[in-house]
């Protein structure tokens, strides 16, 4: 528990240091490559191409999405000049949430496997115990018939006559 806390820390962390670094440098190659292609634009991951005015802007990391008034989300470019960005992220979330699907799946069918494997379990060590019982007691009544069959032998069948002194 404390090792992903940690972890998960230290990711925090190294995010937060990388959005800070992409914010303080500025960078002006983007808008160097209005003039070319969607290809040319987005060879460098903090370029967004924007069809419409078919110019190279810097992706606005403050942000997240780009707004409206820099380019349309159908009409903006990142990372693949054949994908619009409103797509991008309909097909992210899409496939993140059929991951976090996927997961809760998988730790549903683990822990029911998990109870049912430890039923089985106790149900075999219920049975093993309930045999243990009746064997023990099957010993304590042959171990009783010894004993009054000694007790008869010997005489001692009768009421004990020192229980007058207890």
């Amino acid at each position: 528990m404390m090792d992903s806390r940690i972890c998960l820390a230290a990711v925090l962390l190294l995010f937060g240091l990388a959005t800070v670094f992409a914010q303080s440098s500025p960078d002006q190659a983007c808008e160097s490559k209005n003039g070319t292609n969607c290809e040319e634009c987005l060879r460098n991951v903090s370029c967004l191409w924007c069809i419409t005015s078919k110019s190279c802007v810097t992706y606005p990391v403050k942000t997240i999405l780009p707004p409206h008034a820099l380019c349309p989300l159908k009409e903006a470019r990142w990372g693949l000049c054949w994908m619009n960005f409103q797509t991008l992220i309909i097909t992210l979330s899409v496939l993140g949430a059929i991951l976090i699907i996927a997961l809760m799946i998988c730790l549903f069918c683990c822990c029911k496997c998990e109870n049912f494997g430890s039923k089985r379990t106790e149900a075999k060590l219920q049975k093993q115990a309930t045999k243990t019982r009746t064997k023990q007691e099957e010993r304590k009544a042959e171990m009783n018939e010894r004993h009054n069959d000694i007790r008869k032998k010997y005489g001692l069948s009768g009421q004990n006559p020192y229980s007058k002194f207890a």
